[in-house]
């Protein structure tokens, strides 16, 4: 307990210090992602089963608290960028799943999905499959879950060529002078620039919408085979195998030694509690530490500071649920896509990078093509698909790149941090 209050105190007193533009304005980028794109889901989710507002606003209420909790958590006590959230493939499949179960039979499989991510993480089940599994494979897999984001770089600014293609060229502006770029990050400049047109075009205005806090429902499971059967495995394999296994791979790539038996743990735990507010998965954000792990955050050992920022806003966004739908309607979609594709710049090179450079390239390229592919089978997402494939793949095509000779491909593709912690205890 000692250790553990000291590591979380040394991060607290550390955190002015790394506190910078870049990992502000970086927490911001994936807060603003976070709350829009991704809750459109978990509301046209709702919308689909006919769930009633009080329960959407306690299932928005839950994901965004208490992943902000474990971020603010996780992301001090090993001094990584972690940010928690929800599975957003996980969204979708409840979604469907509202229109045949009760709502107290998808929380019964919400509870069951939360006690087996725990037992896997518990038994280090994961831990050893991620020690197993090639990182040029798990990062062909990362790789095409980021793709679309660095395509909507292109398609945004198409579709909206004046705002986003000024915002781009400022962008590109700052990024072009190396010395302007160190002092004020491209990716403020731009974030400021939108900023800046959405009040010149008279969006950025509440409507008269009221500043409600959420009252959270507790719900009590009701335990019903067909929905037990229909979602637990695919929500459990969403958030090991897609979501966490993509912020293990991205957080490995930028120096760190994730904490992998932690972060498995604490989805199943975040799970669990969201499901007595009526909520799904809790699980590491993907697309969320791809923002705030690079290196524009900043230094390796104080990129945390960037998590915090994002595990902040997570629980005042959830507190403020009442009006997350108004939040949705202020910020357009394609000026999201924008902002998203160029934090995702420098994060999907280096994915690019880890994943054809040295062994595995065959794997990789399948992991990344059936990735790119979107397929779906079994109400299981392509990115499980793809690191299954590129395995495959592997085994067939590239059996001496799996030679104990050919060295430790894990170890190579996860360096020593300076700073960060190396327990990997819940």
């Amino acid at each position: 307990m000692t250790s553990e209050r000291s590591a979380w105190m040394g991060s607290l007193r550390d955190f002015p210090k790394h506190l910078s533009v870049a990992s502000v304005s970086n927490g911001i980028i994936a807060w603003l992602f976070g709350v829009t794109g991704p809750l459109l889901i978990v509301l046209q989710s709702a919308a689909k089963g006919n769930v009633t507002m009080d329960v959407t606003i306690s299932w928005i209420f839950s994901i965004y608290v208490v992943g902000g909790v474990l971020t603010l958590g996780m992301s001090l006590y090993y001094r990584q960028p972690i940010p928690v959230a929800f599975s957003i493939p996980g969204a979708v499949l409840v979604g469907s799943s509202l229109m045949q179960h009760t709502f107290a039979e998808v929380v019964g499989a919400y509870f069951i999905t939360g006690l087996l991510v725990v037992v896997l993480g518990v038994t280090g089940i994961v831990k050893r499959i991620m020690k197993i599994l090639p990182m040029p494979i798990m990062m062909g897999m990362v790789s095409g879950v980021l793709l679309p984001f660095g395509i909507d770089i292109i398609t945004s600014t198409v579709e909206a060529p004046l705002p986003n293609g000024a915002i781009l060229a400022v962008y590109l502006l700052f990024s072009a002078f190396p010395l302007l770029a160190k002092r004020f990050p491209p990716l403020l400049a731009a974030l400021l620039a939108a900023f800046l047109l959405l009040y010149l075009s008279g969006m950025l205005q509440a409507n008269g919408a009221a500043f409600t806090l959420a009252k959270p429902q507790v719900f009590l499971p009701s335990f019903d085979p067909g929905a037990i059967g229909e979602l637990v495995i695919p929500l459990t394999l969403t958030v090991i195998a897609i979501q966490n296994a993509q912020g293990i791979g991205l957080l490995g790539t930028s120096g760190y030694q994730p904490p992998v038996n932690a972060m498995t743990n604490w989805s199943g735990i975040g799970s669990l509690i969201n499901s007595f507010f009526g909520a799904h998965s809790a699980c590491i954000a993907g697309p969320m530490t791809a923002i705030i792990s690079g290196s524009d955050t900043g230094p390796r050992e104080g990129r945390y500071v960037a998590a915090v920022i994002v595990g902040i806003l997570w629980i005042l966004f959830g507190v403020f649920a009442p009006i997350a739908a108004m939040m949705t309607q202020i910020v357009p979609a394609h000026l999201i896509k924008l902002l998203g594709g160029l934090a995702m710049v420098g994060v999907l090179a280096g994915s690019l990078a880890s994943s054809f450079s040295s062994r595995f390239k065959l794997g990789a390229l399948f992991s990344f093509i059936i990735t790119v592919s979107g397929v779906s089978l079994f109400h299981i997402g392509a990115p499980f698909w793809g690191l299954a494939g590129g395995t495959l793949a592997s085994l067939v095509l590239e059996r001496a790149d799996f030679s104990p000779s050919a060295g430790n491909q894990q170890a190579k593709g996860v360096k020593k941090g300076g700073n960060e912690r190396e327990s990997d205890s819940a």
